[in-house]
């Protein structure tokens, strides 16, 4: 059996549901990332753009010297379908499912490294590695289809033919010569474009291209700041991520559900908890229950914020009273995404609760908020 084939065997042994080896030449997709960085397609993820990432994403050499072969896996969390009551339920909010549990990156780099020391026992020598789970500077989904994993699909996942897309990526750089798969996947999205149809914000502007700065998941979890009014409409009550593009693929009929029991939801709340609830979390009840998982990164400032947009798409006045709770937070950015969401329900309290705040004294971001949502009541 050659080393490729017992790195297989072993990564499947720990898990990982796809394995796949493929040379580290500057991938064939950099001309489609330069044009889409020039773009502004990245919005504020500056880190993608920086020179030195650039860089190393043309050439792996510069991660690794002396770089031979990249090994990539793909593990499947697909955590089974949301219940029908809770997914239609506008008073809850949806969270993408792939944070449904424990965060993945605290499952799957321990994996890698113990993948990567497997390696090195097998090929008889101290073998150079670099590991990473979707931080690293590669073009990993690219890397991923060279390797025979699957298609680069029209909402820009990879797609397996026999699993859907709901895969983590993981890679190991290695400076040893490894036989590649390079396994030829010969199906495509071929004319279907449900994804392009179904995004809520219009964030596919075309086959294979996201604008990231549409996004719903990277405005609940990659942008820092203030939504952009126009967008917060169109974004219902998802409050992490999105998982609108994925669920609508005709190829996510093969999907099954991850034997990764720490993917699942614990209880209900984990999947789709309700708004309301979520308001009320101070910085120790939100670091309690989000701890150790992927929601824990956008912090209590991000989730609330995301919550009261939610809050006001539902649009009933039940959600009044988390919502005027909300309008006299600590944070200005749960203020002022509060006082939207007031302003788009509307009522007597709401407008009341409005109008008591602006005259308190503010800062010039939450008046302005304020201020356009007192005149939307108007």
């Amino acid at each position: 059996m050659g080393l490729t084939e017992q790195i297989t065997e072993q990564a499947r042994r720990m898990s990982f549901d796809l394995v796949g080896v493929t040379h580290p030449a500057p991938s064939g997709h950099l001309p489609f990332y330069a044009n889409w960085l020039a773009r502004g397609y990245h919005g504020e993820m500056g880190y993608l753009a920086r020179p030195d990432r650039v860089e190393r994403r043309e050439d792996p050499a510069r991660i690794l010297p002396g770089v031979r072969s990249i090994i990539l896996v793909g593990l499947n969390y697909y955590p089974g379908a949301l219940p029908t009551s809770l997914r239609h339920d506008p008073s809850r909010g949806l969270i993408s499912n792939y944070a449904w549990g424990l965060d993945y990156h605290d499952l799957m780099t321990p994996r890698l490294e113990e993948l990567a020391a497997f390696i090195g026992a097998e090929a008889g020598c101290e073998v150079a590695h670099r590991a990473y789970v979707d931080t690293g500077p590669i073009l990993e989904r690219a890397y991923a289809a060279e390797a025979g994993m699957g298609f680069v699909g029209k909402n820009t996942c990879l797609i397996h033919p026999k699993m859907g897309s709901w895969l983590f990526l993981g890679e190991i750089l290695v400076d040893i010569a490894l036989d590649p798969t390079l396994t030829n996947v010969n199906v495509s999205c071929g004319t279907c474009k449900r994804c392009l149809d179904a995004c809520p914000t219009g964030a596919l502007v075309a086959p294979y291209v996201l604008d990231a700065r549409r996004c719903i998941s990277y405005l609940t979890i990659e942008l820092k700041g203030p939504i952009p009014h126009e967008l917060r409409p169109l974004m219902g009550n998802w409050i992490f991520g999105c998982d609108v593009c994925q669920a609508v693929c005709p190829w996510q009929r093969f999907a099954r559900p991850t034997r990764e029991r720490s993917f699942q939801a614990e209880e209900p709340d984990r999947a789709a908890p309700v708004l309301s609830d979520l308001i009320y979390m101070n910085e120790e009840t939100f670091r309690r229950r989000y701890e150790g998982s992927a929601i824990f990164r956008i912090g209590r400032r991000g989730l609330l914020r995301n919550a009261a947009v939610a809050l006001g798409n539902w649009g009933d006045e039940r959600a009044v009273p988390a919502l005027i709770r909300a309008l006299t937070d600590t944070e200005p950015l749960i203020q002022g995404h509060a006082a939207w969401a007031l302003g788009r329900i509307g009522g007597q309290a709401a407008r009341k609760a409005l109008l008591d705040v602006l005259q308190s004294g503010i800062g010039p971001y939450v008046q302005h908020e304020i201020q356009a949502a007192v005149s939307a009541l108007s």
